[in-house]
């Protein structure tokens, strides 16, 4: 049975409800943004830089996430809603790959938190599937001419999780460190890992 609300966007509803809640003082905007953040930022992106660092560091295990992501991922005690099935594809000096969900925001949120308000937004959503190169390029990645890029569609079935490419300079740091310059950005595709 649907009703006059079943018309109205979730996101409508759901900033609606964050008004409301505001206004009755239940929630403090303050707190929420700091939440919401941190989640976004910090939690799950640390999550996915740890996944990162171990495959840079431990050749083994490297090949176990790119044969199964999911499995690999669940080894390191991450796994959960939107982390079902979870697909990892490296970065190489010959292709570059990017992820994008085009209907929705479908994101590996046990690895990457929260998705960023640009992943979700429409123009990147179509944009980056028709002109790719201009798209990073806009957020600061520019791609050779040389190296292919791939697109690929997040979707509820499958989700996305780029390896880049381990940054020279590197090759006597342990994991620990590593993941200390791994990005969200980067494990998304818009963004690789600078140099430290």
């Amino acid at each position: 049975m649907s009703g006059p609300t079943d018309r109205i966007p979730p996101a409508l509803r759901t900033e609606a409800l964050e008004q409301l809640l505001v206004e009755r003082e239940l929630v403090d905007p303050a707190v929420m943004d700091k939440f919401i953040a941190t989640y976004e930022r910090d939690v799950g992106p640390m999550n996915g830089a740890k996944v990162v660092a171990r495959a840079w560091t431990d050749p083994a295990y490297h090949e176990r996430l790119l044969a199964d992501g999911t499995a690999a991922i669940k080894e390191m005690g991450f796994g959960g809603p939107q982390g079902e099935h979870i697909v990892v594809l490296e970065q190489a000096a010959d292709v570059h790959h990017v992820v994008v969900c085009t209907l929705c925001s479908c994101y590996p949120w046990p690895v990457l938190g929260l998705p960023p308000s640009w992943y979700k937004d429409p123009a990147y959503r179509s944009r980056v599937v028709r002109e790719p190169r201009a798209v990073l390029a806009e957020m600061g990645l520019d791609v050779p001419a040389d190296r292919r890029i791939e697109v690929w569609d997040s979707s509820a079935e499958v989700r996305y999780l780029i390896l880049p490419r381990r940054p020279a300079g590197t090759e006597d740091w342990d994991a620990e460190r590593l993941a200390g310059l791994v990005t969200r950005d980067a494990m998304v595709g818009v963004a690789e890992v600078g140099a430290p």
